[in-house]
């Protein structure tokens, strides 16, 4: 059995690792965008495909009993080139997707779809925003005019002047993030709904200190695909992938 992992999450790292302790060949594969990676065991490769295509050349040159697409819920472009790729070559697809975040009755969330949606929202909510998107649609935010604070893994290029920044990676505490909110008179906090409990605690700080939340609703995921929401449920299906006349 060769499982072709596309990963960089947690649930990616842990999947890989129970598949290879049970006798699966695991080929993972990294974007690359984030320095450092937390590499998971098993064969490991970096670098995007070329889209559809690329994908659906590399799957006919290495061929794989099953992909499992184990993404950040927002690598939305890659979960569509997977669906594309693996149905022209036929190779079963699996998406995992932890849940997203569930509010508590004390909560003050906002829903956005998009990060445009959600600067042109902040300014009537605060005068001092938290962003913790990642650097990738920091720009949305430049225009609004509030003293902003963002959090990403690796700095943007180019570095932005008109925010500061924290880097930093999770998981983050929640006596981290209460000090964060308080230090910097943060008012609002601006978020995509990534769910897990590595970022969690930045929810229940804000709820702690009454600040409103505006949270960026994932991006919808192709229609046909099956969705696992567990490291669990995602080895189940292998397993039964590797016992099925058409692998």
């Amino acid at each position: 059995m060769k499982v072709l992992l596309l990963g960089g999450t947690g649930e990616a790292r842990e999947l890989a690792g129970v598949l290879v302790g049970g006798g699966v060949e695991v080929v993972s594969s990294l974007a690359g965008r984030t320095s450092d990676a937390r590499v998971p065991v098993g064969e490991v490769r970096v670098g995007g495909f070329g889209g559809v295509e690329g994908l659906a050349s590399w799957l006919r040159e290495h061929p794989v009993d099953a992909v499992v697409d184990a993404t950040h819920p927002f690598a939305a472009s890659i979960t569509a080139n997977a669906f594309a790729a693996t149905r022209e070559v036929g190779t079963p697809l699996l998406v995992l997707r932890r849940p997203g975040w569930v509010p508590d009755p004390d909560d003050n969330w906002h829903w956005v779809d998009t990060t445009s949606a959600a600067a042109e929202l902040l300014a009537g909510l605060g005068t001092r925003a938290f962003l913790t998107i990642g650097r990738q649609g920091l720009e949305a935010f430049a225009g609004t005019g509030l003293w902003t604070l963002a959090r990403c893994v690796d700095p943007p290029e180019p570095r932005p002047t008109w925010c500061a920044l924290i880097l930093a990676r999770g998981p983050f505490m929640l006596a981290d993030e209460e000090t964060i909110l308080r230090d910097h008179d943060i008012d609002v906090l601006v978020t995509k709904d990534s769910g897990g409990p590595a970022t969690a605690a930045k929810l229940t700080a804000a709820r702690r200190l009454a600040i409103p939340v505006i949270l960026i609703h994932r991006p919808p995921l192709p229609a046909g695909l099956e969705v696992v929401e567990t490291v669990e449920e995602a080895v189940q299906w292998v397993m039964r992938a590797s016992h099925s006349p058409s692998t």
